[in-house]
């Protein structure tokens, strides 16, 4: 896979994205937020051998999606910090979640961004898994959260919240606050935030 800088915001970029294969398809055929993509490089198809659960209705044409892209993000800068550049969407073709290759775009974008001025980059993830890889990538818990059962999360543009600064006690109040919020949880992100906060089998 390639990286590719698409468009910063405002640059009117645009991917259309198979909604089968991708959640928040539709959000990337707005122009206004920049875009990054994990692609091949040749423009051969990301997934060749994926096969869909259900066809395409006839008024689409499947040859019109970006079918080279393996995982996208959209990003555009904070209304009340503008030098923060907030991460809005981030989607990996459903064949190939759990290869780390969302932490990679963005480890990527994040770099984009901070080569482009931006201080600092934010993030609200809406589940435990999201979670623990952008804190891979240098992202540490607010304290604050936002939209609907969602944490936000930063770092510096120009490198990774130290881990010394993350602290064990910080990503841990995160977790917690994933099993305490009003939204009902399913057992497989239930045994995930236990086993991280020591708390399976309790």
């Amino acid at each position: 896979m390639e990286y590719a800088f698409l468009g910063g915001p405002g640059s009117g970029a645009t991917l259309r994205l198979d909604y089968r294969a991708f959640a928040y398809a539709g959000k990337f055929v707005v122009g206004a937020p920049g875009k990054s993509a994990l692609r091949t490089p040749d423009g051969s198809p990301a997934v060749p051998e994926w096969e869909p659960d259900e066809p395409l209705p006839s008024t689409v044409d499947a040859s019109e999606f970006d079918g080279d892209v393996v995982a996208a993000v959209s990003f555009s800068p904070d209304r009340t910090e503008p030098s923060c550049c907030r991460l809005r969407y981030v989607t990996v073709h459903v064949a190939r979640r759990g290869e780390g290759l969302g932490p990679r775009l963005i480890e990527r974008t994040v770099s984009r961004l901070a080569a482009d001025g931006y201080d600092r980059a934010k993030i609200a993830v809406n589940n435990p898994f999201a979670y623990a890889a952008l804190y891979k990538c240098g992202f540490a818990y607010t304290g604050e959260k936002t939209g609907i059962a969602e944490l936000e999360l930063a770092r510096p543009a120009d490198e990774p919240v130290a881990g010394s600064d993350i602290g064990d006690e910080r990503y841990r109040a995160g977790l917690r606050a994933f099993r305490d919020a009003d939204r009902d949880l399913d057992p497989v992100e239930r045994e995930f935030i236990a086993a991280r906060l020591g708390e399976r089998g309790k």
